[in-house]
């Protein structure tokens, strides 16, 4: 019975090393170490208010690749209810003017 107990011990030991081990691995595979874009807005583009002014710094963060700055951390809500719409307001403040 020791001896049955003690091998099953060994394989669940083995199964749980190998799930770190890919788990591990898969967070590698989809890490990148590219630097942000750059978010070129000067106003936060949810609420519209100047970034650094009466709201002081800027929240900023990442946000799929993308620098994000909001006027304030209140902002980030409202964000993440519709992200590809700031996100498009800030891809198009960085193209290049025509």
């Amino acid at each position: 019975m020791l001896i049955l107990t003690m091998k099953t011990l060994k394989i669940l030991m083995a199964m749980a090393l190998a799930v770190t081990a890919l788990a591990f691995t898969a967070r590698a595979d989809t890490s990148t170490n590219a630097p942000p874009k750059p978010d070129k807005l000067t106003t936060c583009p949810v609420s519209g208010e100047k970034l650094g002014g009466d709201m002081g710094k800027p929240y900023v963060f990442v946000y799929q690749g993308q620098e994000v700055k909001l006027c304030c951390p209140g902002c980030k809500k409202d964000f993440d209810k519709a992200p590809a719409k700031y996100l498009k307001k800030i891809q198009d403040a960085a193209a290049p003017k025509k």
